[in-house]
């Protein structure tokens, strides 16, 4: 048990650096990810026993828990819940559930989830305000705008501090344009393997996004694209998904 815990706190201690590194995590928001990657033949049977689950919490009135549902066209089905601190990863939100609806219920449900994927897994990621462009006020909520657009860069340690950098002008340049491209940056946290930003879009549809899209390469000009090749120079590798918000697998708390 010794050895557990000091193997434990040497695990911390390695990945401080990049806390401090990303600054005041304090002051950017928490979230708690549980990603499920559902089979392609599975995914109609795990957005019924979604819907069955939220309706459940509805029904019963499930306190101090609310998450928005993500999917990608990859079939990652993402959880998403704003948490305040690590310790409230602690709590078993779902105990009360089990109780007012019964165990065999509650565990019929998982089992039934668990039929749907062959991996999952949870993490924190951060919503850095430093690096996010809403002019508006930062906001995860975007009403009648569910379609999304992850754009991962992934980053070597010793290239965090560059592409942060780079990544503060490209924010800059959109504020001196008057760009109306909006967009999120999220950065790595606990339970993560390896170090990204990811920059979230969001519009109506790939129709909406894709205009949005070419009138602000229009607007940023040379300079946005000399910028955009300069980040590139940092990023160990590009990945982007494509995906919406599904409100009906949702759910928050009255309290």
């Amino acid at each position: 048990m010794k050895t557990l815990k000091i193997k434990v706190l040497f695990a911390a201690l390695l990945v401080l650096p990049l806390y401090l590194l990303n600054a005041q995590e304090s002051k950017n928001q928490a979230f708690y990810v549980h990603e499920d990657q559902v089979k392609p033949s599975k995914i109609k049977a795990y957005e019924q026993v979604s819907k069955e689950f939220a309706e459940a919490c509805k029904t019963h009135k499930l306190a101090d828990i609310s998450w928005k549902t993500a999917a990608t066209n990859t079939g990652r089905y993402l959880t998403i819940s704003p948490i305040k601190n690590m310790a409230e990863l602690d709590k078993s939100v779902f105990a009360p559930l089990a109780e007012k609806m019964g165990e065999d219920a509650f565990k019929d449900i998982f089992k039934r989830f668990n039929e749907c994927y062959d991996k999952h897994g949870d993490y924190i990621v951060y919503l850095n305000n430093e690096l996010t462009y809403m002019p508006d006020g930062v906001s995860t909520a975007t009403e009648g705008e569910n379609f999304r657009k992850w754009h991962f860069l992934r980053v070597a340690p010793n290239n965090i501090q560059n592409l942060k950098g780079k990544m503060k002008e490209l924010k800059a340049l959109y504020e001196k344009k008057g760009s109306k491209e909006y967009y999120r940056i999220y950065h790595n946290g606990f339970g993560n393997m390896g170090d990204y930003y990811v920059a979230v879009l969001s519009a109506k549809d790939a129709a909406d996004y894709a205009k949005k899209s070419a009138e602000n390469d229009l607007l940023l000009g040379e300079e946005g694209k000399k910028l955009f090749e300069e980040i590139f120079e940092y990023v160990l590798k590009y990945e982007v998904e494509t995906g919406e918000m599904k409100p009906d697998l949702g759910y928050t708390s009255s309290n």
